[in-house]
């Protein structure tokens, strides 16, 4: 499996390497350096988050405000329903709001945390035997 790496600009890199270390993700110091900072959340998924002046040193773009547009939003699977009740409290107490009630259905349970950019994350606990046979047909 190869690695992702996903690389968003944010205000302050201290203030959101603590809001990230708070859901869970690990600091990797190899690509951490002033400018940025690695964070993992799996050994194949990593979060770089970028100083707004050096992730936009070579596009040269107008960053714009999570806060104010629409942006992608990421998903971090879980593997129970209480690993997403703890990260989103984790995740509010570091800072982040909860900016949407919650998504019950039968094989998936989903809570989203607005990180200190205005970033939405996803943290959902799927049961996927449960997925699975919702979609055989009777």
């Amino acid at each position: 499996m190869k690695p992702i790496f996903i690389n968003i600009p944010v205000a302050d890199l201290d203030k959101s390497m603590r809001f990230y270390q708070a859901l869970g993700f690990t600091l990797n110091l190899l690509y951490t350096d002033e400018n940025q900072k690695c964070l993992n959340w799996t050994e194949y998924i990593y979060l770089m988050l970028q100083s707004r002046q050096f992730s936009n040193w070579y596009l040269e773009k107008q960053v714009i405000d999570p806060r104010k547009h629409q942006m992608p939003s990421f998903t971090l699977p879980v593997e129970s329903l209480k690993q997403v009740n703890d990260m989103i409290e984790n995740g509010i107490k570091a800072g982040g709001v909860e900016p949407v009630p919650a998504i019950n259905e039968d094989f998936m349970f989903l809570r989203s945390i607005e990180d200190v950019d205005g970033y939405i994350w996803g943290i959902m606990y799927l049961d996927t035997n449960r997925f699975e046979s919702s979609k055989t047909p009777n």
